[in-house]
């Protein structure tokens, strides 16, 4: 389909949505009197609206909503826009708290629309405050072509100091077939999502009791959290990279200096008072890199300096955006700052978009879209360096082919950026890396370096983290491969498992001679019948299940099963090691 096509096919599918959401609180309101209405937007896939309901309602209730709602769509109501007066809006929704809100913070010379629904005499059977549009008529919309999906709670217009509503969301297609398709992958993404996965395979867990969004890694997850940690390590080395540890909290002027307690404060924790001074819990890790920069003087033949922390920090996030791995209050970025002269920032940015896509590529990830963020209108700096900034961007952008969209007004305060969304096995698009360009840093911090003509200059920094975090890019992998990782990163790699009990010696000692050679084995000697265990194994996804029995301990070999169910030859111990080793030293994709 072509871009415009595609484009007006969204287009239409917005339209039902916000239509069937309209619908939605018309049955609502018909099967619960005394509800009062907020809004109900169309959003991705589907639609929700807000609710202030007379009595709690519960997913029971959502089918007798949907049958009221295929009512009203098949009665053939019309949607017709009215413009009225505020005064006569307000008249219109006396009574309505929320309606009555929104009307009076519109500006003096805004139109005012509200969108009737009639029957075929003309009569209004319901009426909503809407900007539109809608469809002229519910023939439009196929009765069959969506559902009620969840409930949920949610603070009028966000503010947790505000009403507590009850949220409907619902999905709608143009066709019976496009709902039937949507379900299905959404029965995919509930299979894969990282908050069930981890609890079955043991990763990590969070404990509200303790403290919300913060992870605590099992066993498990710290096996995988080590494997990719001694990866990152040994990536970062060979591109020309050191890496730092810095601490955790730092005195307040650190982040006054850095601009971040005038345009971060919202998420940035209180201050602690140590020695009768201010200390914040790190909310970056900047601000320490600097004063390791400032530390010693510095030349021009010294620079590019490229250094990396995996560095945790710690952002308020509300509680209502709080999701698993992915939006937490603690978490270790894969930061890195590059400090170069103006003359390499060119070559610099290429070099670190080239590396980021490297990474992606092992990992499995081809399809990566990059998006240009553009000056915000509160920022700092001189236009011009903006600007040459934002093309040394654009230019490494082009350079590695990469589609691309502008974010205008997307950069931080201090920079432009480039963003990465990568596409996950279920075609879902995910923030990723952000390679961010500072000139704001350097100068408020007063770096310098000696240049060739022996002057003191400011150098250029940029920040960089590929996976953004290790909490949020473990949360992503997960659902990727469905728990299904590959063996270089799989928390275990092996089972042994032994046909009889008589065999657990041969599985003990098959075990342990593989585990010589850093692999990670278990031995399943357990009292559970054979197909029990290779059950339990497949559930823990582990990549290679070793069957051992009379033969096996005869011939000193193994018989290989691979969790999808298929089969590899015999091997002797020594060969079966070799051929898992070549697959997780090449950090093969494939079994």
């Amino acid at each position: 389909m072509s871009e415009n096509k595609q484009s007006e096919a969204n287009q239409r599918l917005a339209v039902i949505r916000h239509s069937v959401a309209h619908i939605m609180a018309q049955a609502v309101v018909k099967l619960f009197p005394g509800t009062k209405t907020a809004i109900g937007p169309s959003i991705e896939n589907g639609f929700y609206y807000d609710f202030l309901l007379p009595r709690p309602i519960i997913t029971e209730d959502l089918p007798a909503i949907e049958a009221e709602m295929k009512k009203l769509i098949d009665s053939r109501q019309d949607f017709v826009k009215v413009t009225v007066s505020r005064k006569d809006a307000l008249e219109r929704f006396s009574g309505e708290e929320f309606k009555s809100e929104l009307i009076n913070e519109l500006p003096d010379d805004a139109e005012i629309s509200i969108y009737e629904n009639r029957d075929a005499d003309g009569k209004t059977l319901w009426a909503d405050l809407c900007r539109g549009p809608h469809v002229a008529n519910t023939r439009e919309i196929n009765s069959a072509a969506f559902k009620l999906q969840n409930i949920a709670g949610a603070y009028w217009k966000g503010d947790e100091k505000r009403q507590m509503l009850t949220r409907i969301y619902g999905t709608a297609w143009e066709n019976p077939k496009d709902l039937k398709a949507h379900l299905a992958f959404l029965e995919e993404v509930e299979k894969r999502d990282h908050r069930r996965v981890g609890k079955e395979m043991d990763l990590y867990s969070i404990h509200e009791e303790a403290g919300a969004g913060l992870i605590y890694w099992h066993p498990n997850g710290g096996r995988m959290r080590v494997a990719i940690e001694n990866f990152w390590r040994q990536e970062h080395y060979r591109n020309g990279y050191e890496t730092l540890f810095t601490p955790h909290i730092g005195k307040s002027w650190l982040w006054e200096t850095s601009g971040h307690l005038g345009f971060y404060k919202g998420n940035m924790y209180s201050p602690m008072e140590i020695d009768n001074q201010d200390y914040i819990i790190r909310p970056m890790n900047c601000p320490f890199h600097i004063m390791i920069y400032n530390n010693k003087g510095w030349s021009y033949r010294d620079l590019p300096l490229r250094w990396a922390e995996l560095g945790t920090v710690y952002r308020y996030e509300r509680s209502g955006v709080l999701h698993g791995l992915l939006r937490v209050r603690g978490f270790t970025q894969d930061d890195a700052h590059i400090i170069c002269t103006p003359e390499q920032m060119e070559s610099e940015i290429r070099e670190v978009l080239r590396f980021s896509l490297s990474i992606w590529k092992i990992f499995g990830f081809k399809d990566i879209k990059a998006y240009l963020a553009t000056k915000p209108k509160e920022s700092v700096g001189e236009q011009g360096k903006w600007d040459a900034a934002l093309e040394s961007l654009r230019k490494a952008i082009s350079a590695e082919g990469l589609a691309y969209e502008v974010d205008e007004g997307g950069g931080a305060f201090y920079g432009p950026k480039i963003d990465l969304k990568i596409k996950d096995a279920l075609g879902r698009e995910w923030q990723t890396t952000t390679i961010q360009f500072d000139f704001n840093e350097p100068e408020r911090f007063n770096m310098t370096y000696v240049a060739s003509d022996g002057q003191h200059k400011r150098p250029y920094m940029i920040h960089r983290a590929i996976f953004g975090s290790l909490e949020r890019f473990f949360g992503v992998l997960i659902e990727h491969f469905g728990g299904a990782f590959p063996v270089w990163i799989a928390p275990e790699q092996i089972a042994v498992i032994p046909v009889a009990e008589q065999f657990n010696e041969y599985a003990q000692k098959a075990a342990a001679e593989l585990k010589k050679r850093d692999l990670r084995v278990t031995a399943e000697l357990s009292d559970d019948r054979l197909n029990a265990k290779i059950r339990n194994c497949q559930t823990r996804k582990i990549p290679y299940m070793l069957v051992a029995g009379q033969r096996e301990a005869d011939e000193g070999t193994v018989s290989i099963r691979l969790r999808d169910g298929r089969q590899l030859p015999a091997m002797k111990l020594d060969e079966f090691a070799s051929y898992a080793l070549e697959k997780i030293e090449s950090r093969s994709l494939e079994l």
